[in-house]
């Protein structure tokens, strides 16, 4: 695993010496669209369940923190927008794609994107950006 993927990425290691701090990036519609769990008959319903692991996962220290999830469509119907539990929810005002490119583009921090889409992930690796697989986000998330 890349170091700044582990959980205790941005924590002092010796006194002189501290980390930029990780900002974890979600493009919740791409990992909720990665499995085939009946998703598009409740959006709403299946981002507020990947919102609810994701807290629970920030919470017992299983992610790097900040987490920034977007949500797009529907799924805004879901969740509110702002910060709970280590977890930023970001409602896009238009396509997610373009509000995580944004994002990613204006950190001032280290940033992780998690997505297999191939485009965004293009996009975001210009600002410097790392990219990682719906599947590294979920094996990490409680079930």
């Amino acid at each position: 695993m890349h170091e700044s993927l582990s959980p205790t990425a941005g924590t002092m290691r010796h006194p002189a010496v501290r980390e930029a701090r990780l900002v974890l990036l979600i493009d919740a519609a791409n990992v909720v669209g990665s499995r085939p769990t009946g998703w598009w008959r409740d959006r709403p319903g299946a981002a507020r369940e990947l919102i609810t692991r994701v807290r629970r996962a920030a919470a017992a220290g299983t992610l790097p923190r900040p987490v920034v999830l977007v949500l797009e469509g529907r799924a805004k119907e879901g969740a509110l927008e702002g910060f709970a539990d280590g977890v930023e929810v970001v409602h896009a005002p238009g396509h997610g794609d373009d509000t995580l490119a944004a994002l990613a583009t204006d950190s001032g921090e280290a940033v992780v994107l998690v997505s297999a889409d191939r485009d965004l992930a293009q996009r975001v690796r210009r600002s410097g950006a790392e990219v990682v697989s719906p599947t590294w986000l979920l094996d990490r998330l409680p079930p």
